[in-house]
C-alpha cells in the first residue's frame, strides 16, 4: 500500500482561537485503568476497565510561552481551553485529520536554558477532559 505519511511539517495546532506557529512537538494520550478480577483458582476470570484519563505536553519556543502567559493574564495555569491538533495540508490533496482535545489545563510552566543555547524550547504538559479521533 503506498499511501501518505503524515510528516512534522504537515502539523497544525490551535490552542483556544490561535495557531501555534513556534510548536516544536506535540503529544497527547489516552489511557484506561485496567486489571485482572481474581476469583476461585489462580487464574484471572476477567479483565475490568475502570477510569479514562488524557494528558499529553507541548514542546514550543518561549514567544509561544510568552503569549499563552500574557492570555492566562500572567499564568498558563489559568487558561481552561480546547486544542485542535490537524494533520496533513489540504492544498497537497492530503485527507485532513483532526483530533480535537477538549477543555485542556496545563499542569506546569517550567522556563530552562542552557550556556551555549541559541534559543529556549519549553515543554508544557496538560490534561485534558476528553480526546475526540477526527472529529473534522
Amino acid at each position: 500500500m503506498d499511501s501518505r505519511q503524515y510528516e512534522f511539517a504537515d502539523i497544525t495546532l490551535v490552542i483556544g482561537r490561535r495557531d501555534i506557529t513556534g510548536i516544536r512537538g506535540i503529544k497527547y494520550s489516552e489511557k484506561i485503568e485496567r486489571e485482572a478480577l481474581h476469583a476461585k483458582g489462580r487464574y484471572p476470570h476477567s479483565i475490568q476497565s475502570g477510569n479514562v484519563t488524557y494528558e499529553g505536553e507541548v514542546t514550543c519556543l518561549q514567544s509561544e510561552l510568552e503569549l499563552l502567559i500574557a492570555e492566562g493574564q500572567g499564568s498558563i495555569l489559568n487558561i481552561i481551553t480546547d486544542a485542535l491538533v490537524s494533520y496533513g495540508n489540504p492544498s497537497n490533496g492530503d485527507t485532513l485529520i483532526t483530533d480535537k482535545l477538549v477543555h485542556i489545563m496545563f499542569t506546569e510552566s517550567a522556563k530552562e536554558m542552557k550556556q551555549g543555547d541559541k534559543n529556549m524550547e519549553v515543554t508544557l504538559p496538560f490534561i485534558a477532559l476528553r480526546l475526540e479521533h477526527q472529529v473534522l
